[in-house]
């Protein structure tokens, strides 16, 4: 029988080595007395089954916004020794380089308002959402195998957006080591139509303004005050990065038994960093987020000429610049202390954000003083936040957080819980105009389906790992 989860202080819980048998290393869950209620229990059984892996490090983590996912919880952080671990595609997702983007405006709440539904609508018929949306652009095959290498940059370099968007990129927007090669055809298929969409399920467009400041001087610094229109955008790798995901499943099933590794779910399926089969994901997994930092950053350049024709103003004017462009679906490589020792890990983030402090190297300059913006989305009924990172998070968390509210139920529950009621006038009722390719998809994505934001957002900011800059409250959302 397993052991029950405990309390080891206000914000964390930890997962025994005994709740399944073969774990290497306890679980860690980030929650407070009240999400902890909600729970379910297979997203701790599935963070016990990540500490089962093969040089698994520490212990296997969750945030607060924890939910079932594809063999790995969603809102989960593995890391594993380079040298002796493994690398799994469901620790990382079937949207690879899912992530969320922020934009700043010199606009203020009262300039959007009076005409917020006709922006709105703009928005909705230029910016290409839901299944199967097409982009603007169709990538030949050259094209997309240079997009792949070079992910963000490629975009600034046929005219969508600035150099300096890139150091306001996680990775400056592209992962070294891509292979364009290790994509197969069906993923530059899926993939050569969708750059510059959102997609569908929980993506969105939304346009926010600044509602409260947490820290004032922080928020000076990134060029933020009460009352701002900001926009914000939360996509992925669209249908490439899925393909890539679907591929490399069948890959790391037979190298998992291949390579003799025990596997309490065979969704966990993996194989040994430096083998073969890992090293070909791993560089198709990069190519894929790649897309997604392409197709980030060529939305946010075609919804900069939406505003800037539908306000009349100039780009100077205007003045919509990126805050900053974080992952939540990666693994990666990178440096950390354990035990006394810098060393390499391979860390997967699923559902979870990097929160780097001040200092650390891999952030540009600009960020330097302050440490990484978080960008953490609510639902479209609530609110959105900005955190920044913190050194307590790269001495618990491998320097990560959470990534959004989490979902309390499922899809089909939350249509199901919608019934008779009608979400886009109870969004209005609370001054937030909504469109979506279905109404069905706004009862999929309604505010009763997740958790609170704000009991997220505390949890991480009380636990140290993350800390508060400011809330971003909705105004206009597009779905998929």
């Amino acid at each position: 029988m397993a052991e029950r989860i405990r309390r080891l202080d206000d914000y964390r819980w930890e997962v025994p080595s005994g709740y399944v048998s073969g774990m290497r290393v306890p679980g860690i869950i980030y929650s407070n007395s009240k999400l902890i209620g909600s729970l379910e229990e297979q997203a701790i059984r599935q963070v016990a089954n990540t500490a089962t892996l093969p040089g698994v490090v520490k212990a296997a983590l969750a945030m607060p916004d924890i939910h079932a996912g594809y063999g790995f919880t969603i809102g989960g952080v593995l890391a594993m020794d380079a040298d002796s671990g493994v690398i799994s595609p469901g620790g990382v997702g079937y949207d690879i380089n899912c992530g969320v983007r922020l934009m700043k405006t010199n606009l203020l709440k009262s300039d959007i308002l009076p005409r917020l539904k006709d922006l709105v609508s703009l928005l909705f018929s230029e910016i290409p959402s839901g299944v199967g949306s097409k982009g603007r652009l169709h990538l030949s095959r050259k094209d997309e195998k240079n997009l792949l290498l070079r992910g963000a940059a490629w975009s600034v370099e046929h005219g969508c957006g600035d150099p300096s968007d890139l150091e306001h990129t996680e990775s400056g927007g592209a992962m070294e080591g891509a292979d364009p090669a290790e994509v197969s055809d069906k993923a530059y298929k899926r993939g050569c139509d969708q750059l510059g969409t959102l997609g569908a399920g929980n993506h969105f467009l939304e346009v926010q303004y600044v509602d409260e400041i947490f820290d004032k001087a922080a928020a000076e610094k990134l060029g933020l005050f009460e009352g701002q229109v900001t926009v914000m955008v939360h996509c992925g790798s669209r249908g490439l990065g899925h393909q890539v995901c679907t591929d490399f499943l069948k890959v790391m099933e037979q190298a998992s038994r291949k390579y003799g590794i025990y596997l309490p779910d065979r969704e966990l399926a993996c194989a040994p960093v430096s083998s073969e089969e890992a090293q070909r994901y791993f560089r198709a997994m990069k190519a894929a987020a790649n897309f997604a930092w392409a197709n980030r950053q060529t939305i946010m350049d075609r919804t900069r000429e939406v505003l800037m024709a539908f306000f009349k103003l100039s780009r100077r004017d205007l003045g919509l610049n990126l805050l900053y462009d974080v992952a939540h679906n990666i693994a990666k490589i990178e440096k950390h202390t354990v035990s006394g020792k810098n060393v390499d890990l391979l860390v997967h983030r699923k559902g979870a954000t990097r929160a780097f402090p001040p200092g650390h190297p891999e952030l540009a300059g600009v960020f330097k003083n302050i440490g990484q913006p978080v960008l953490i989305p609510g639902d479209m009924g609530r609110a959105s936040y900005l955190l920044l990172g913190t050194q307590k998070a790269m001495e618990e968390t491998f320097g990560s957080t959470c990534h959004g509210a989490g979902r309390l139920l499922s899809r089909h529950q939350a249509v199901k819980r919608a019934k008779g009621r009608a979400i886009w006038r109870e969004l209005e009722d609370r001054g937030i105009f909504a469109l979506s390719a279905s109404r069905r998809t706004l009862a999929e994505e309604m505010s009763d389906a997740y958790k609170d934001i704000s009991d997220i957002v505390d949890t991480v900011h009380y636990a140290g790992i993350s800390r508060k800059v400011a809330r971003l409250r909705p105004l206009g959302v597009i779905k998929g």
